[in-house]
């Protein structure tokens, strides 16, 4: 009896004893975990104010680094409680190979049917990592272009000219054409009359060009000297000739209107003539002899 008594009681000491060794180990794993998470972030916030602090308090930039700091801490979370989550059931004695078996199933059915959220995330984040889009900028994302007011790792939302908002998913963006990123260029076709003389043109064109860069008001906006590319194309009505400064971001479109509203002008002063459409008719002379002829014959016999 009292050895059985003593069996007894050393089993039951031997199983407190796993378990308060189990129970170690699992708060160790808490711990361990909850430490590395802390570290994580840690890193990842001093990485963040060392990146923004290059940035020259560059909202944009900075917003765009906080973002992915907050992707980052959210992976680094999932990652450890993870690892930390399979450590503890397996100090519990629970076999995580039909977890993680059932989990992959799980995960392959999510991943199906949520395919095209993953996409738009996977290619938001690279949106951001590769600074391909920022707030302000003008895009073109497929069919829809305006102005960039928002960029997640969701969707980005843009504004047209005529204020209409375009929320496009991220994971549709195939191309990105954005047309304010470092300088830009305002492109001009010029057109004038066939009949013009090409160089006398070039040079009002550029006497103009001169002028609006000493203006004041745009002269701050453009980069360089107008560059005449030369005669882009002439029909039957007119000469077509390409010209374009590079001018600051976003700026092209204005210094565009303002060059050919003065150009408009210093053609009427000239006397530099507007292509126009014409139409020159060409009579057939035999045609004519007939006509005569037959009118002649006619009054005749009258």
């Amino acid at each position: 009896m009292n050895e059985r008594f003593i069996d007894i009681a050393t089993g039951w000491w031997q199983g407190l004893g796993s378990l308060a060794t189990s129970g170690l180990r699992i708060v160790l794993i808490l711990i361990a975990a909850w430490v590395v998470v802390g570290i994580a972030r840690r890193a990842i916030r001093l990485l963040r104010d060392r990146v923004a602090g290059q940035l020259d308090n560059d909202r944009e930039a900075i917003k765009r680094a906080e973002t992915l700091s907050r992707v980052f801490r959210y992976l680094s979370v999932v990652v450890v409680s993870l690892i930390a989550g399979m450590l503890v059931l397996g100090e519990l004695g629970v076999s995580v190979a039909p977890i993680l078996g059932a989990a992959g199933v799980v995960g392959l059915a999510v991943g199906f049917g949520a395919q095209s959220l993953v996409k738009d995330y996977f290619t938001g984040f690279f949106l951001l990592l590769e600074n391909q889009i920022r707030q302000g900028d003008v895009v073109k994302l497929g069919e829809h272009a305006g102005v960039v007011e928002e960029v997640t790792l969701r969707y980005v939302q843009l504004r047209d000219y005529d204020g209409n908002v375009h929320y496009v998913p991220n994971g549709h963006i195939t191309t990105v054409v954005n047309m304010t990123r470092g300088f830009s260029q305002a492109v001009c076709d010029v057109a004038v009359s066939v009949h013009e003389d090409v160089d006398a043109v070039v040079q009002v064109i550029r006497e103009v060009a001169a002028g609006l860069r000493a203006d004041q008001a745009f002269g701050a906006r453009i980069l360089d000297d107008l560059e005449v590319a030369g005669v882009e194309r002439w029909d039957n009505a007119s000469v077509v000739i390409r010209c374009r400064f590079r001018t600051l971001p976003i700026e092209q479109w204005g210094v565009r209107r303002e060059f050919l509203r003065r150009l408009k002008a210093a053609f009427g002063a000239r006397g530099i003539r507007l292509p126009y459409p014409n139409l020159t008719v060409h009579a057939d002379s035999e045609a004519a002899n007939a006509a005569n002829l037959r009118e002649a014959a006619a009054a005749a016999a009258r």
